[in-house]
């Protein structure tokens, strides 16, 4: 028959979250106010405008006034695309302004002349205070080829942004202008894709 007496597992556990429980509340306390985010999806890895997404379905479900520009996919069906402009066009604005990939279009004058349409079109929905967040999807690769002036696109985020308006920007190698003035940056990290096993894009995993 064991004397052990001393504290069990549950109780060691329950003492251990006690105390992060304190320093969590800690810290809550020092955070204050709403702010409007400039936040940034990038890296090699997928996942970038799923998330924006994501965020987009969250307002959604907050009935939080919201908007897309896709600077990229603008010939694409894709999911995403249906679902809101076949069921929540009344609370999100979407719209698809790219061309396709640039290797498809093969012609730099159309192609900045859709991502200038496409900034545009983003500036006059980030100036409209009701809308609560505004998804620029794959804007950083207008950006890298520039296409589009970083300098433009961050003094306009920094300067005209509404100040409870967030606003996401998704793409690969986002220029280190757009990082250093974003409240939130993701770096996706490619590890395995089933392209590189010869898988091609897939509906409701890709698109």
């Amino acid at each position: 028959m064991s004397t052990d007496t001393g504290p069990t597992d549950d109780a060691l556990h329950a003492v251990k979250m006690a105390k992060k429980k304190a320093a969590r509340d800690k810290i809550m306390a020092t955070k204050e106010g709403d702010k409007g985010l400039i936040i940034v999806h990038t890296g090699a890895g997928k996942g970038k405008s799923s998330s924006g997404f994501g965020m987009i379905m969250r307002c959604v479900a907050h009935e939080m006034p919201c908007a897309v520009v896709q600077f990229i996919k603008g010939a694409w069906d894709t999911g995403e695309r249906r679902l809101m402009e076949q069921h929540f066009a009344d609370i999100c604005q979407f719209y698809a302004m790219g061309e396709g990939f640039t290797w498809e279009t093969q012609d730099r004058a159309r192609d900045v002349a859709a991502a200038q349409a496409g900034w545009e079109k983003a500036k006059a929905l980030i100036r409209d205070p009701e809308i609560r967040m505004v998804l620029l999807d794959e804007i950083n690769i207008a950006l890298r080829y520039d296409y589009l002036d970083v300098a433009e696109v961050v003094a306009f985020l920094t300067t005209e942004k509404p100040p409870l308006t967030h606003v996401v920007l998704t793409g690969r190698n986002a220029k280190d202008e757009l990082i250093a003035v974003a409240d939130l940056v993701t770096e996706m990290t490619l590890v395995k894709h089933p392209f590189r096993s010869g898988i091609k894009a897939q509906p409701g995993v890709e698109f």
